[in-house]
């Protein structure tokens, strides 16, 4: 096969690759702007819907000890294909969740086949990285970012005009099949490593337990930031309406556009250095949005943390494909598992702060977050990100 054709057929698995990426984006952030509706629709107290909310972290969980073997026993592509489809179905079951107990059930599995979703598409970008010899996994979740977006304009348009979440999710639905489908066939059809092992678990190693607490710290981060960030801009900083948002659109740009400069910025400075800046940039941010909780500096702050947050899951994911001791699918499955716990646990674990305090006291610590990331980016020492850890 030539450069040429080799060349244009990692361009395609890197196109099909992205655009999975935007669809599982586009379908949790479609979840996401719809919870208040879902609340309303359903009738629950905020301290139910925060309860109801722990059931997709915990469906995170169950998936754990199947999740690596899964991807390893059949392939990255087919469980992209199959867990998509189904992680889509469920969000139309979401929507049209009559009471409190079919919503739960349904979060179960939404976050079951999430965090299978979430590792088969990442096994995928790190085969494509593999291919390209340099580091791209950030501008995978770049477009996840760009995603977060779409789907925060559409739900918002929806909710303009009353549509119900079960209608809406409908569009979701076919858009995410449509994308599913015609990306399928250019995606990376074998994964390095791949066996027909039996089912076993195994623990991640130290560098790998590191990475996945690295992932933890930054993705309770941005967890609190896509639910928490209009409500700060609201209740501490007593924005005017039309300003309520901006905090999250500051948050969400600096965030989409580091993630496309990550790879080279990694490529220039180094995979540490990358991590320890984004741990710092992290605490400086929210240091400013708690310290200064006026308009100017709370964009500022939550500009600053999106720029913080950005790199750091990227990065945390490529290096643990690279692992030594474990096959891809497995090395990702353990960092992302622990990272993407971070994502869903990190609203709740807020409102209960928030609760018993104010969210002022709530969002100091994140800041504690952010220097966890630091310390453990500083400690020991990471392999180039071309050399297995």
């Amino acid at each position: 096969m030539s450069s040429t054709t080799l060349s244009r057929s990692n361009r395609k698995s890197r196109l099909a690759v992205s655009a999975v990426f935007f669809a599982y984006g586009l379908t949790f952030a479609s979840w996401a702007s719809r919870i208040p509706s879902i609340q309303q629709d359903l009738g629950i107290s905020d301290g139910t819907l925060g309860l109801a909310l722990f059931a997709l972290p915990a469906g995170l969980f169950l998936c754990l000890p199947f999740s690596g073997w899964i991807i390893n026993h059949f392939g990255s592509r087919k469980v992209v294909f199959v867990s998509g489809l189904i992680y889509t179905c469920l969000l139309l079951f979401i929507g049209f969740a009559q009471n409190l107990s079919q919503l739960v059930i349904v979060l179960l599995t939404f976050g079951f086949f999430s965090n299978l979703l979430n590792i088969a598409v990442n096994t995928q970008a790190a085969e494509v990285e593999t291919l390209y010899e340099r580091p791209i996994m950030a501008s995978f979740h770049g477009m996840w970012s760009l995603a977060g977006f779409a789907g925060a304009a559409i739900g918002t348009i929806m909710m303009g005009y009353g549509v119900e979440p079960g209608y809406h999710f409908i569009l979701i639905f076919i858009l995410m099949l449509l994308i599913i489908g015609l990306s399928s066939s250019n995606m990376i059809s074998k994964d390095a490593g791949q066996s027909a092992e039996g089912l076993k678990f195994v623990m991640p190693d130290k560098p790998l337990l590191k990475l996945g607490i690295i992932a933890f710290c930054s993705l309770i981060c941005e967890g609190t930031m896509f639910d928490w960030s209009g409500v700060y801009f609201l209740k501490i900083v007593k924005a005017e309406p039309a300003w309520v948002g901006a905090g999250y659109t500051a948050y969400m740009v600096a965030m989409a556009s580091g993630r496309f400069v990550a790879d080279w910025m990694t490529h220039k400075l180094g995979f540490q250095r990358v991590l320890q800046f984004s741990g710092l940039m992290t605490v400086i941010g929210l240091t400013i949005a708690v310290l200064f909780p006026q308009q100017l500096p709370a964009i500022i702050g939550f500009l600053l943390v999106g720029l913080g947050v950005s790199s750091v899951v990227p990065l945390a994911y490529s290096a643990a494909s690279k692992s030594k001791t474990m096959p891809t699918s497995q090395a990702l499955s353990a960092v992302t598992t622990i990272g993407f716990f971070g994502l869903l646990v990190g609203p709740p674990i807020i409102g209960l702060i928030a609760g018993a305090t104010d969210l002022r006291i709530a969002f100091t610590f994140l800041i504690f977050m952010g220097v966890m990331v630091f310390i453990l980016s500083s400690i020991g020492k990471f392999q180039d990100r071309a050399e297995k850890i």
